[in-house]
């Protein structure tokens, strides 16, 4: 065994057992009986929560009772009996989230037909219906720290950019398709349109206002290929952050280059037909001005 996985074993064993007497004051908010859990493995979850976050490692008994009654329990409970496939969680859990997917979906992929195909791929994975070496439902990764909608949406985001990434069509700011490793890709001259100088020049302007970091978030992931762990490790954050930080850039991104082409004379409707029309060539110029901007 390495001394990597010693010291993180260490660590692990090193953390506070959650009280019984805190678990049933825990369970009991949860309100997960009505879910079909029960308070042991309610326990077990929030033992497993315990485990997987770095920061407490070497929290004190009352630090680590203080974060675990911090969290969203009633929907960790909720996504925990999903996970365990009690129905009566399911019929919950479909009621109040399952038209907030499909619109966080659209939202994501700006189109009503991908959105609901990005948003039908997640529920295949909280279903546990993945590849037979991982049929555990998505659900069991929530840890509670935060809403189970955000937690939701980060998800969805997460799966688009692996799509993208993978070489599948989904449509955002950034239209990327994957042609033998190849991102930005433009359609054959033959078949472009002319695209409106106003777009060129709106496009740019928006790139040009990123700050570095940005820039560097953009160039990183989309144009060098680096992984979401990486970039977190060269930043000293966690992967989970700089997923959220790309899916903000990118709708920010988008609104700044959709508001300079308002500011050019187009209509809100002209502009966002403009954005979606010109998107191939639109992405031949974000890679030339970050490439650009990040070689200064």
């Amino acid at each position: 065994m390495s001394s990597a996985q010693t010291m993180t074993g260490a660590n692990v064993a090193s953390r506070p057992r959650v009280d019984p007497a805190l678990v049933a004051d825990l369970f009991a908010r949860s309100g997960g009986l009505e879910y079909g859990l029960t308070e042991e493995q309610f326990a077990s979850v929030l033992q497993n929560v315990l485990e997987r976050t770095e920061d407490l490692a070497s929290a004190s008994a009352t630090e680590a009772a203080g974060f675990l009654g911090s969290l969203k329990l009633e929907e960790l409970a909720l996504a925990h009996a999903c996970v365990a496939g009690h129905q009566r969680a399911w019929d919950v859990f479909l009621t109040r989230y399952r038209e907030s997917i499909y619109l966080a979906a659209r939202s994501i992929t700006h189109s009503e037909s991908r959105g609901r195909e990005l948003a039908d791929s997640l529920y295949a994975e909280l279903y546990g219906l993945g590849p037979e070496q991982d049929r555990r439902s998505k659900l069991a990764l929530y840890s509670g720290r935060g809403s189970l909608a955000g937690w939701l949406r980060m998800v969805l985001a997460q799966s688009y950019i692996n799509t993208i990434r993978a070489g599948k069509k989904l449509v955002s700011i950034e239209e990327q398709e994957e042609v033998h490793g190849t991102q930005y890709t433009a359609p054959a001259a033959a078949d472009s349109t002319p695209l409106d100088s106003r777009v060129r020049e709106a496009a740019d302007a928006a790139l040009a206002g990123l700050a570095p970091e940005e820039r560097f978030l953009l160039c990183s992931y989309f144009l060098d290929g680096r992984r979401l762990a990486e970039i977190g490790r060269t930043l000293g954050v966690h992967e989970s952050t700089i997923s959220r930080k790309l899916e903000k850039l990118l709708k920010d991104v988008r609104k700044r280059v959709r508001n300079n082409l308002e500011q050019r004379g187009m209509s809100r409707r002209q502009a966002e037909e403009a954005l979606e029309a010109d998107v191939r060539d639109l992405e031949l110029d974000v890679a030339a001005r970050l490439r650009t901007e990040q070689e200064k």
